[in-house]
């Protein structure tokens, strides 16, 4: 059995979909089946189609793939709470994650969550035009070279930042798009790899300012409640109880790093052992790998892995 006070429920971000997500759940689980079908009803088109059928270039579109996401990883949030009487001490998102881990923590209706996610998904697809910003994976170096080589490069209307602090190892580079081959280029004298992503965006860089402002004008109709589950956040990797902040964190993201490393050290260092990864993939559990190969990561992205994942807890 795991002790419940050493426990943080994790959810992925953009990056972990894949076609026929969630077709398992909903075929078995009415409560699953209860999830899809409202997100199809409040976003007037039909996402769970999406997850189960494609085709893949429409679901990685990102207005698609964020409600995509949020949609999975609640109906088997759901389903894992309706197995269990389980409550995590913390929960924590990976950049669209942040919007699962406050339906989970009941600041945000997954009804507004929804919603919300694809009108993020708007906003960061209409902030840059197609062509001008991209992003890059750069791996096999550290934190310090990848901040290094972002300021050597990085300039007034040439700008690039080191966007995702996954784990060791493991970045992500965003901001304008021949900047970010510069990067590259010279991640190659430092013996590292620099790999162009396929996205469509700057995400979580400067170049979102117009994302953030029509997203913090989106959320201001929002209800948020304070959390019944405490949260570290990606943009100040604060601990955060209440809905307000909650809401000013979002906006932040928009803009800022993706501290996912420090997030899941902050976590471990007061007192989590056992993550439990929520939503398709297994892309977390992954990256906790390479920051502590100590603690516990149950992943649960279908029914095996949710029957697999009460076994160990009950």
């Amino acid at each position: 059995m795991i002790e419940q006070s050493k426990l943080a429920f994790i959810f992925p971000g953009q990056g972990s979909q894949s076609v026929g997500m969630g077709k398992d759940i909903y075929g078995k689980y009415p409560i699953a089946k209860k999830i899809f079908d409202k997100a199809d009803e409040v976003l007037g088109y039909s996402i769970s189609s999406l997850c189960f059928k494609g085709p893949e270039d429409k679901l990685k579109l990102t207005e698609n793939t964020q409600p995509a996401i949020l949609t999975t990883s609640i109906a088997l949030l759901k389903l894992l709470q309706e197995k269990l009487d389980i409550k995590p001490s913390y929960v924590a998102g990976h950049s669209l994650g942040e919007y699962t881990a406050l339906v989970c923590a009941e600041a945000l209706s997954f009804e507004d969550a929804v919603l919300s996610v694809n009108k993020r998904g708007q906003f960061m697809q209409s902030a840059v035009p197609v062509g001008v910003g991209t992003m890059a994976a750069i791996i096999k170096t550290t934190e310090e070279v990848v901040q290094e080589l972002c300021d050597t490069v990085s300039r007034e209307d040439h700008v690039v930042v080191n966007a995702n602090i996954n784990c060791p190892g493991q970045y992500v580079i965003s901001g304008h798009t021949n900047a970010v081959k510069d990067v590259i280029a010279l991640a190659k004298e430092k013996r590292a790899m620099g790999i162009p992503l396929a996205v469509s965006a700057p995400f979580h860089s400067p170049l979102m300012q117009k994302a953030a402002d029509d997203l913090e004008a989106w959320l201001s109709g929002i209800t948020f409640n304070n959390l019944q589950i405490p949260l570290v956040n990606n943009a100040d990797v604060d601990i955060i109880s209440s809905g307000l902040d909650a809401r000013a964190s979002l906006i932040r993201q928009m803009q800022a790093s993706v501290k996912w490393e420090a997030s899941m050290r902050k976590l471990i260092g007061m007192g989590v052992n056992t993550f439990i990864e929520i939503g398709p993939g297994k892309v977390l559990a992954g990256m906790m790998k390479r920051i502590d190969r100590e603690v516990k990561v149950i992943s649960v992205s279908d029914v095996t892995t949710l029957n697999e994942a009460v076994d160990l807890l009950v």
